[in-house]
């Protein structure tokens, strides 16, 4: 199993940590990668990047589908793909939520699954510089002839000789995306992906890789990339550390997203934690913010990272391992001790 290493996206503030990515690019680990919210964003930074490492491989997780249209991420993935010297971009996509699209980018929820479909394909086309750009989507379309069209688009391609391999992978985690992401992707960001959860998936992306061989395409957990990611925190006093780990916990189950649509609960929910879900909404919802952290259970915490000495990351990282399927556990930590005891636990060796 590869390591990766997350930088998320900014606070108040933004820092690229190129010390700590240069570092992790000596010990080995395969990729870096950035997010977005409503901030910064998450391909400036892996341009940057890109010119202060050599090797490492520069991921989104995830670009958001509103905030491009399906060109612009094509041109954005492939311009800083071949500044990196071709072969390190992996373009990371996901739709967000309805607060976020609506609320920041302006844009309707619309059908979020044929959305995702039509974006991949429009982005595959692109890469691939085969023919001028055709596509009749459900969602999307090119040439646009919707309302307000002037009637006069022009199918084009690509005036950049792109890669036309760059890997595709979307970040999804309820049963029709997950089915879609193994059908048309190359690999997968599972959301909130566990150990104990892995079995969780398997069906459903053994039905979209039954799609996809249908339709004549090679298609497995042989040629197809899956990467979880674990919050990090080294420390000897680990309720101090799954503390630390709470209050993001309280935020996205109790307010990333309305009431009745909220992702991370509804993952909290199947997976046993219901009263602890809504009762962490509950409180969040009412400004009790606190009490809302208090009341994440220390058991999902601990389920979902990788917390404590080192010794006992080590050998908890082993079940990571041992879950099967997983190709690679993107590490999300500030410290670089962790970065460092991550490299000691998957027991890399610095490229020669």
């Amino acid at each position: 199993m590869k390591l990766g290493l997350s930088i998320g996206y900014s606070g108040a503030e933004l820092n690229v940590p190129v010390e700590r990515v240069q570092r992790a690019e000596q010990l080995g680990y395969d990729s870096v990668w950035t997010a977005e919210a409503y901030g910064s964003d998450a391909v400036t930074p892996l341009a940057f990047l890109a010119a202060k490492t050599s090797r490492i491989r520069l991921g989104t997780a995830i670009m958001q589908l509103a905030a491009r249209t399906p060109a612009n991420a094509a041109m954005s993935a492939a311009t800083v793909d071949a500044m990196a010297g071709g072969g390190r971009f992996i373009a990371g996509l996901g739709v967000s939520g309805p607060q976020i699209v609506e609320g920041w980018y302006g844009q309707p929820w619309g059908r979020p699954y044929y959305r995702l479909k039509d974006y991949v394909e429009i982005m595959r086309k692109i890469f691939r510089r085969e023919e001028p750009v055709v596509h009749e989507g459900k969602e999307i379309s090119l040439p646009y002839t919707g309302e307000g069209a002037a009637g006069v688009g022009k199918p084009l391609k690509s005036i950049l000789h792109m890669n036309p391999d760059i890997p595709i992978y979307i970040g999804a985690g309820n049963a029709a995306t997950v089915r879609l992401t193994a059908e048309i992707c190359d690999g997968w960001l599972p959301l909130g992906l566990t150990p104990a959860a892995v079995d969780e998936y398997k069906p459903w992306l053994e039905e979209g890789f039954e799609r996809a061989r249908a339709k004549g395409v090679d298609k497995g957990f042989h040629n197809f990339d899956i990467v979880a990611s674990a919050h990090v925190d080294v420390d000897d006093d680990v309720s101090g550390a799954l503390a630390r780990l709470k209050p993001e916990v309280a935020l996205y189950v109790g307010g990333m997203g309305h009431r009745d649509k909220n992702f991370h609960k509804d993952m909290m929910i199947r997976r046993g934690f219901g009263d602890a879900a809504d009762r962490i909404q509950e409180l969040f919802l009412a400004g009790r913010k606190d009490e809302a952290t208090a009341a994440v259970p220390d058991e999902w915490v601990d389920e979902k990272s990788l917390v404590g000495p080192p010794a006992r990351i080590k050998q908890r990282y082993r079940r990571w391992e041992d879950a099967g399927l997983l190709n690679t556990l993107y590490v999300r930590s500030k410290q670089d001790e962790a970065i460092e005891v991550m490299a000691e636990a998957a027991r890399l060796n610095a490229p020669r």
